[in-house]
């Protein structure tokens, strides 16, 4: 063994890279003079810059942390929030939750000596129901405000109706050079000097720093033609990449956990079949629907002679950054939110991506070295595509931003200082909803002591009504358990390598005719009666012990929640005893439709769903328990 073998092995590799070397290492002293100088400071700067991980570290050494104030950092993503802040207390050797900390919707991990605290703009909009003004903050930083999340707008309209009445509070926008002038002018108004020296645009309201990014030259490839599946035509150039290229990490952009976990089955089957003395590819899933535990498998350095492939959502595009990425698959699109106002369906959608985007996602292969992007369309495709993506504000459901701002005190939605104004339609179906719910009196406002309480609850507005009547059916304590349920968001089942007839089976063995709602009931009672000290029996019935754990959290938050208003929870079911479900499938259907009413459909003989005024055709989803009878009138045609 060579002297620099022995070396060489007797070091462990750092997962990051000295903060020292970061492209905001030099710009330390300017940051700060304009933090200190000017009430609001744009950074412009590529992700990998370090202004997320930096910024708040150089802050809370110049002193903004003193008098027991705070650092806010707030994220888009709630993997962003968990990982970013699981790396700055590791930079500042800290235990996560004491000066390091995060929020996130049902976790809080933040303790009375934290000082730099990493949160969603949501959980941040949730505290200015408590504190209008956002007092015990001495910095807000809203960060990726350009991905124009709905909570994110808001936020900002929020902030700059507090700066008015609090000219100390600094706040810091993180944001793409595109949109860099837009958030300044926003703040600034009359201010704001558009002839004026790009230097001084936002007059005495604030600046625009721009970091240069250590970015590496990439080399984009684009299809000859356009490809039918991308799902195989990435996996494809996954082992084309790992057997004709250099060193380095993969990451693959996918729109879904379905096409992830799909596609790291294909490259677990295909890696199997390589050469034993091929380096070997580790294929690993990032998605918001992981534990935090296992977001963080992804940023751990592979093993000597080991190729990571990272297969993820538009998570990796922006919010975090993965070291040691050389080369990007790019499938071309990502699932969005869209609401349609006329039907009062909200549909997730894969579409084309924008070219800000496309941008944004090949930049991820030159962050420590030259790097290449193979983007999975041909580049007549590429010159289609929008220029940014539309704000969520004017895709989405506003229901609950209306009862939020309603709940901070500003009644007159329609004035409300937004960066871009939502389409009246989505306002006026809005207010219809909340009114239907009677969330909102005759004149808008909201109504007391209900309106109040559902804006004060960690849920959608739907659910927070079936919360509250609950106890008029007799039936709370399954209530919070089918609401901690359902915020799990579709992770309460395992899949192993893709077995689906076995899953099936398992699932079956909790289903209830009534449906999915009893059907997670059902679950949740096992668990806490069998499964809560034993996580083998979460295997044996392939359900994710982590995922139920967490269910229990936020169903004793919610049920804090409720005690706070003074409503009793009636746990004489209690969590040893299994429900006998069938005395209160009725009331607890009942109390279901009290909430979600707008959604009522009918069951037609072929298995599809008719809306109540039969305008519109539904599919059951193929992981709802309804979906087994859509399938069994189609395999028995004469079933009817």
């Amino acid at each position: 063994m060579s002297s620099e073998q022995e070396l060489s092995t007797s070091f462990i590799p750092a997962l990051y890279k000295p903060a020292s070397l970061l492209p905001i290492a030099k710009h330390k002293q300017s940051l700060l003079y304009v933090v200190e100088t000017y009430p609001v400071t744009i950074v412009v700067g590529q992700t990998g810059s370090g202004k997320t991980t930096q910024l708040p570290q150089y802050l809370e050494q110049a002193g903004w942390c003193n008098d027991g104030k705070v650092i806010a950092v707030t994220q888009p993503r709630r993997v962003a929030a968990t990982t970013v802040a699981t790396r700055v207390a590791e930079e500042m050797r800290c235990q996560l939750g004491e000066q390091v900390g995060y929020s996130i919707r049902f976790e809080d991990v933040t303790s009375a000596s934290t000082k730099i605290k990493f949160l969603t703009d949501g959980m941040l909009l949730r505290e200015a129901l408590v504190d209008p003004l956002l007092s015990r903050y001495s910095v807000i930083m809203v960060d990726e405000a350009h991905e124009r999340s709905l909570s994110t707008d808001v936020l900002l309209g929020i902030l700059k109706k507090i700066r008015v009445k609090r000219p100390e509070l600094r706040i810091i926008i993180s944001s793409a050079t595109l949109q860099a002038e837009e958030f300044l002018r926003f703040f600034a108004g009359e201010d704001y000097k558009p002839d004026a020296d790009p230097s001084e645009l936002g007059g005495s309201t604030g600046r625009i720093i721009s970091l240069e990014g250590r970015m590496f030259a990439v080399d984009t490839f684009y299809l000859e033609k356009p490809t039918e599946d991308y799902v195989e035509r990435a996996v494809k150039t996954v082992f084309d990449i790992h057997t004709k290229e250099g060193e380095g990490d993969i990451l693959v952009f996918m729109t879904g956990r379905e096409e992830i976990d799909r596609a790291i089955q294909l490259i677990s089957e295909r890696a199997a079949s390589l050469h034993p003395k091929s380096a070997s590819l580790s294929p690993l899933p990032l998605y918001a629907g992981l534990t935090t535990e296992q977001q963080m498998y992804v940023f751990e350095p592979a093993g000597e002679g080991v190729r990571k492939v990272i297969v993820s959502t538009n998570i990796a595009e922006a919010s975090v950054t993965i070291d040691g990425i050389v080369f990007v698959v790019d499938c071309g699109y990502a699932k969005l939110r869209a609401y349609n106002p006329s039907t009062g369906i909200e549909t997730l959608t894969a579409v084309p991506i924008s070219k800000a985007s496309a941008t944004q996602r090949a930049g991820r292969a030159g962050r420590t070295k030259p790097g290449k992007c193979f983007r999975l369309y041909t580049q007549s495709s590429f010159e289609q595509l929008l220029e940014v993506t539309v704000p969520e504000i004017q895709r989405s459901n506003l229901a609950p931003i209306v009862m939020q701002l309603k709940a901070l005190g500003i009644d007159n939605i329609v004035r409300f200082d937004f960066l871009t104004p939502p389409p009246a339609e989505l306002v006026i179906r809005a207010f219809e909803l909340l009114f239907s719910l009677g969330a909102v009196d005759d004149h808008a406002k909201l109504t007391k002591p209900l309106g109040m309480r559902m804006a004060e609850l960690a849920v959608d507005p739907m659910m927070a009504k079936v919360l509250l009547v609950a106890p008029k059916f007799n039936c709370l304590s399954e209530i919070l358990s089918i609401a901690a349920m359902v915020s799990l968001q579709g992770t309460v089942w395992v899949n192993h390598d893709g077995d689906k007839k076995n899953a099936e089976s398992h699932r079956r063995k909790f289903a209830v005719e009534e449906g999915d709602h009893l059907t997670y009931l059902n679950v949740y009672q096992a668990f806490v009666t069998k499964g809560k000290k034993d996580s083998k029996w979460c295997r044996d019935n392939l359900l994710n012990f982590k995922a139920l754990q967490r269910a229990v959290s936020i169903r004793g938050q919610l049920k804090r929640y409720l005690e706070r208003f003074g409503i009793e929870v009636d746990e004489t079911l209690s969590s040893r005893q299994s429900v006998d479900l069938s005395q209160k499938p009725e009331q607890i259907r009942r109390c279901l439709t009290t909430g979600y009413f707008a959604h009522a459909a009918k069951m037609q003989p072929d298995g599809t769903f008719k809306t109540v005024s039969g305008a519109l055709t539904l599919h059951p989803h193929p992981s709802s328990l309804m979906f087994v009878c859509y399938s069994l009138v189609h395999l028995l045609p004469d079933f009817y």
